[in-house]
């Protein structure tokens, strides 16, 4: 995700910044958090409470290494497609490239249990490319198993699931990035 030719961490890294600039949040649950990817962005005297959630242990141990040290932290090892997460809501939930994993049911749904009265959901999907594969090309077996679990949603399908739950799109950009693909990013409002 890192190597020259994807560069998706440095793109995900600046939109998640841009949500936190639109939302100005005073407590966000980044979804899929990983090593904590982005988390320099949050600006501790506007933001109090980051919580970050992710199915991978070894990921939450690394957020908590690189980020711990810098304020209130809560980590859950959670697999949004199967388990009901129960943690306090948020004013921002961030989901970067986790439904295309994870699903738009149980994923879906605990996602917008987090987002806090008033709050906004931030999401940031892949859009397809003639191109490039949905998971790139990775020298690692493990990642390219990922394809089996991976599925694009289109942003409007996307819009769509929300309307119902009364979410309404915001604010959207897209990004695009050296291999060939474009990430696409809604800020909704319950």
């Amino acid at each position: 995700m890192k190597s020259a030719d994807v560069r998706q961490l440095d793109a995900l890294s600046e939109l998640f910044a841009e949500a936190l600039a639109y939302c100005r949040p005073r407590s966000v649950a980044v979804l899929g958090i990983a090593g904590g990817n982005g988390l320099e962005h949050v600006d501790r005297n506007t933001t109090t409470r980051v919580v970050g959630v992710d199915v991978n242990p070894g990921y939450l141990d690394e957020a908590r290494r690189r980020f711990g040290a810098q304020g209130e932290l809560e980590l859950y090892c959670v697999d949004l497609a199967e388990q009901v997460i129960e943690v306090k809501p948020v004013e921002l939930v961030h989901a970067a490239l986790v439904f295309e994993h994870a699903g738009t049911g149980r994923c879906l749904e605990n996602a917008l249990s987090l987002v806090a009265n008033g709050g906004a959901l931030s999401v940031v999907l892949q859009l397809p490319s003639e191109t490039e594969q949905g998971v790139g090309a990775s020298p690692f077996p493990s990642l390219q198993r990922l394809k089996e679990d991976f599925s694009l949603i289109p942003p409007e399908r996307f819009c769509e699931l929300l309307e119902p739950r009364g979410f309404r799109l915001e604010h959207e950009t897209r990004r695009s990035l050296p291999a060939g693909k474009e990430f696409w990013m809604g800020i909704f409002r319950g």
